[in-house]
């Protein structure tokens, strides 16, 4: 089981995560991806799911045509863990350029 990241320990580990932000009223962060299209998008969250799978440690996740949101939490940890930090660097990784989150 990972711990849950506090003080400077998880501001380290968040510090390099680019366009992913704190959830309102949980331990958790988020960010939205878009994509050209629902075949892009679908491809994304299907190597992700592959690598989830192996780390036992699930997104909670949405698709939308070209959107995939994503939360991720490490439930048994009570909050963000390095479970999280890692499969969110992979997802920035994969979804590459096409992958940008929308100007907010």
């Amino acid at each position: 089981m990972s711990g849950k990241l506090t003080g400077k320990e998880r501001q380290k580990a968040l510090a390099p995560l680019k366009g992913w932000t704190k959830v309102r009223g949980r331990d958790a962060i988020e960010k939205s991806y878009r994509f050209r299209d629902f075949n892009e998008a679908f491809g994304f969250m299907s190597r992700v799911a592959l690598a989830a799978e192996k780390m036992d440690h699930h997104p909670e996740w949405a698709n939308v045509w070209n959107r995939v949101d994503v939360v991720l939490t490490t439930h048994d940890a009570g909050g963000v863990s390095d479970k999280d930090v890692t499969l969110a660097k992979l997802m920035d990784k994969w979804a590459g350029r096409a992958g940008k989150a929308p100007a907010k």
